[in-house]
C-alpha cells in the first residue's frame, strides 16, 4: 500500500480519534473526518490535528481506503451500522478497523453488521499520541496487516495478534479492566479520605508505592460516562469466561457516580494539573451545583 496515497477516515475525531488521525497525517496519509452533529470541542480537536473535514459521513466513507471507528463503547454498534450504510450508498468497500473498548461478544455483533467488508478487530492501550506518543494499537483478523502498515509516524506502535476477530477486544477487556479498575479504586480511596479528613496522608502513602494518580483520577473523571459502558463490557466478558460479573458491575457503578459530578464536565486535555484537594472537591459537588 502506498502510504502517500492512503486515505484514512476517522469516525469520530474526538480526543483519541483526533490524536490517531494526527499521527497518521504526520506520517503522510490523507486523513478525513466529519464533525457533523458533533460538539464544538470535537471540531476544535479535529482542527488542531489538521484533519480534512468533509460535510457528511457518506463523503468520508466514500473516499476512504481504511475507516477507523473510535467511539465510546456504547456507540460502537451504531457506528458500525452507519459506516456500513454509508459504504453501501457510495458503493465502496473500505477496510474497517473497530478500535473500540468492547467485549468479544459485542465485536461479534459488529462483525455481523459489517458482513461483506473486511473488519479488523482493534484495541488501543495508552493515551492519544497527541498527549503522549507510544500508544499501542492491537489488531486481529483479516486486514490487520493493512492497518498495522499505515504511516503511524512512530507515534503509535501497531501490534498484530494471532487469532480471529475478537482477540484484540479480549485483550482490551483484560488490560483496560486493570488500568481503569485501579483508577476507580484510587478514586474511591481519595473521596473517602476527603470525607474523613486524611486526604494528604493517604495520597502521601500511595505515592510511596507509585499509586498517587491524582492526574489520572481527574482525567478518568472526564471520561467516566463512557467508562460505565466499558466496565459493563468487561463484566460481560468475565461472565462469559465463567467468572463473576460482579466486580466490574460494581466498578461501573463507581464511574456512574463520578459521571454525575462537576469534574466529569471538564476536558480530558485540561492544561492545569489539579491538586488532590481540588479533585476531591469537584468529585463531591454534583453537576449543576456551583461554588458559593
Amino acid at each position: 500500500m502506498d502510504d502517500q496515497r492512503t486515505t484514512v477516515a476517522v469516525v469520530s475525531p474526538g480526543y483519541m480519534g483526533a490524536g490517531l488521525g494526527g499521527a497518521l497525517r504526520a506520517g503522510g496519509a490523507r486523513v478525513v473526518a466529519t464533525v457533523a452533529g458533533r460538539s464544538a470541542r470535537t471540531g476544535r480537536l479535529a482542527g488542531r490535528a489538521g484533519l480534512e473535514l468533509l460535510p457528511t459521513l457518506d463523503d468520508v466513507v466514500a473516499v476512504a481506503d481504511v475507516v477507523l471507528s473510535v467511539t465510546p463503547p456504547g456507540d460502537a454498534i451504531d457506528a458500525a451500522v452507519a459506516i456500513r450504510a454509508a459504504a453501501d450508498r457510495a458503493g465502496v468497500a473500505p477496510v474497517v478497523a473497530d478500535l473500540n473498548a468492547v467485549s468479544p461478544a459485542t465485536m461479534g455483533r459488529i462483525a455481523a453488521e459489517l458482513k461483506g467488508l473486511v473488519l479488523v478487530d482493534g484495541s488501543i492501550s495508552g493515551p492519544p499520541p497527541s498527549a503522549r506518543p507510544g500508544a499501542r494499537v492491537y489488531l486481529a483478523g483479516e486486514g490487520a496487516d493493512v492497518v498495522a502498515g499505515l504511516p503511524w509516524a512512530g507515534q503509535v506502535e501497531p501490534v498484530v495478534l494471532a487469532g480471529a476477530v475478537g482477540t484484540a477486544s479480549a485483550l482490551k477487556m483484560c488490560t483496560g479492566g486493570v488500568y481503569k479498575g485501579l483508577t476507580a479504586l484510587i478514586t474511591q480511596a481519595m473521596r473517602t479520605a476527603g470525607a474523613y479528613g486524611v486526604l494528604d496522608a493517604v495520597v502521601d502513602d500511595l505515592a510511596r508505592n507509585g499509586l498517587a494518580q491524582t492526574a489520572g483520577v481527574a482525567r478518568s473523571a472526564t471520561k467516566a460516562g463512557r467508562f460505565v459502558d466499558e466496565m459493563l463490557e468487561i463484566s460481560a466478558t468475565q461472565e462469559s469466561a465463567g467468572l463473576t460479573p460482579d466486580v466490574y458491575a460494581a466498578i461501573a457503578a463507581v464511574y456512574r457516580d463520578v459521571a454525575g459530578t462537576r469534574l466529569a464536565g471538564a476536558d480530558p486535555e485540561q492544561e492545569r494539573e489539579l491538586t488532590a484537594a481540588e479533585v476531591v472537591a469537584l468529585l463531591s459537588r454534583p453537576v449543576g451545583d456551583r461554588p458559593a
